[in-house]
């Protein structure tokens, strides 16, 4: 299926649209895939071209992303925007759900938001562990580097501590240049500082976790608390991974990940 573009109203209430990217539009099933904070939707493109030929997906561009028309506010927002186009444009409720990091986050809150939203659920690298000292450093830090991230120099340095495969650099550094300094502190204190719902125990969910071997230890401690809070999840760490690798530089075993939990 080609690639379609469009906006839709994400709520009556709301006098704003959404940004998305969609891929086989004629499919019946739908499968939302949530992007990570500072990258766009192609951070799933190639996995959403590959569920294309059986599914309908959709790749929501965040608030304060590039591409996107609104400032980002908070995750709890973004997750409420994603609940209202479900409610308005899927039946309120679709196959299944997967999100990146920031996107991860958004994830958990639309599923202690609404705990029937998706059937499946996938969570990447999604920190719920707040840290006080991390946040308070980022106003102050992206203040100084800021006007260097369209230095392109600086930004593939960047971007190779990320652990991004290369052919992605042009769409990182295009989308990075385009996202403001307050978007970009908004949703780096948000991520710095969420942490689960008790209502997240609700969730009808059937729930997957995974986190790079390679990753943080507050990710793999938040992996570990997500799925104690979550009594219908399963956890797996990715052998040899860092943050992110997982979805982005292994599209066709996220592929075949998606297609053996949706088939099990």
């Amino acid at each position: 299926m080609g690639l379609e573009s469009s906006n839709l109203s994400v709520s009556a209430k709301v006098k704003r649209i959404m940004n998305y990217k969609e891929y086989g539009v004629n499919n019946k099933e739908i499968i939302i895939l949530i992007h990570g904070g500072g990258l766009s939707w192609w951070n799933y493109k190639e996995a959403a071209l590959i569920l294309s030929s059986s599914y309908h997906i959709i790749l929501p561009i965040l608030d304060g992303h590039a591409s996107s028309d609104a400032p980002f506010t908070s995750i709890e927002n973004n997750a409420k925007e994603i609940i209202s186009f479900i409610d308005n444009n899927c039946s309120g409720k679709v196959l299944l759900i997967g999100g990146l990091s920031l996107g991860g986050q958004i994830l958990l809150e639309m599923l202690s938001q609404r705990k029937d939203i998706c059937k499946y659920s996938l969570i990447e690298s999604a920190s719920v562990h707040p840290s006080k000292f991390t946040n308070a450093l980022i106003g102050p830090s992206f203040s100084l580097s800021y006007g260097l991230i369209k230095n392109k120099n600086f930004s593939k340095l960047q971007f190779k501590s990320l652990h991004i495969k290369e052919n992605l650099f042009d769409d990182y550094y295009r989308d990075t240049c385009l996202i403001q300094k307050s978007d970009m502190i908004s949703f780096m204190k948000a991520s710095t500082s969420y942490s689960l719902k008790d209502e997240i125990k609700n969730t009808n969910s059937f729930v997957y976790i995974f986190y790079g071997e390679k990753e943080v230890r507050s990710i793999k401690k938040s992996s570990k608390l997500i799925n104690y809070k979550i009594k219908n999840s399963i956890i797996t760490s990715l052998p040899k991974l860092y943050h992110g690798e997982f979805s982005i530089n292994h599209p066709e075993i996220y592929v075949d990940t998606i297609q053996k939990i949706i088939n099990e």
